[in-house]
């Protein structure tokens, strides 16, 4: 009687593993069939499931044009899903597994995408915040990305609006630069302040700050008693700016959401 009673639990044991198996519901789908029901998910925004299933398909058929599609995918749908450090990890292992392939250069696209954001990211994200507190490492890294791609690919499709998201950006940059000068100018940090609009003039010349940032660098340097400094800056601005309100009146701290450099 024990004999059966034993065998009895083994049987019913058997049969509780067995229930409590992971069902897996991709088991023996096609890489085709892998990728499409992904795509499906990623266009539907189900981007968790997406994920998951490009995860698989890389797994199971790690080698292929399918593969290579997920990986892309993979990117974009992190980009999408709100998870940007995995987007350009993502955008970066394509890159570094495929760098000749055909479409590596919409990966770089979408790797300055990623820190750029539209919506999410430097451009609003920021938005009355005082920029001194921040680093703007977002809108660098987006730069290096966008002037990767149109230095090693100049008639991409993507090229265009990458320039042009560039030029935003430098004209954002120069202007946080300008907002720090100014923050340091308004704490009487007139050194600090000497430094970035100096900073301004040499890296920023292309955009509408160098002007504010010369007659910054005067009154600062005035108030450091470096008058000769101050008067070289002056004489800058009068060369380069002849018609400037500043060569009338000295500049004076006057205060600006931050956000507003980026319109």
């Amino acid at each position: 009687m024990k004999r059966y009673v034993v065998a009895a639990m083994l049987v019913m044991g058997l049969a509780g593993c067995a229930t409590t198996e992971t069902y897996d519901e991709t088991r023996g789908w096609t890489v085709e069939k892998l990728y499409s029901e992904a795509r499906d998910e990623l266009n539907s925004g189900n981007y968790t499931r997406a994920v998951k299933l490009y995860e698989t398909l890389e797994a199971r058929y790690p080698y292929g044009r399918y593969a290579q599609q997920a990986e892309m995918d993979l990117a974009y749908t992190h980009y999408k899903d709100n998870e940007p450090e995995l987007a350009v990890a993502a955008a970066d292992r394509f890159i570094k597994l495929h760098p000749a392939h055909p479409n590596v250069d919409y990966v770089y696209y979408l790797k300055g995408l990623v820190y750029y954001n539209d919506d999410q990211g430097v451009l609003s994200k920021w938005a009355g915040q005082d920029m001194s507190e921040r680093d703007p490492k977002a809108a660098r890294e987006s730069f290096l990305a966008f002037r990767e791609l149109t230095t090693r690919f100049p008639n991409s499709k993507y090229s265009a609006d990458a320039l042009q998201k560039m030029n935003r950006l430098v004209d954002a940059l120069g202007g946080g630069e300008m907002h720090v000068a100014r923050y340091y100018m308004k704490r009487g940090a007139y050194l600090a302040a000497a430094n970035r609009a100096q900073n301004v003039v040499k890296e920023y010349s292309n955009t509408k700050y160098p002007e504010e940032a010369l007659a910054l660098m005067s009154v600062a340097y005035d108030k450091l008693g470096m008058t000769k400094l101050g008067d070289d800056a002056k004489r800058v601005l009068a060369l380069n700016y002849p018609k400037s309100a500043y060569l009338t009146q000295p500049w004076q701290v006057q205060e600006m959401p931050w956000w507003k450099v980026w319109k």
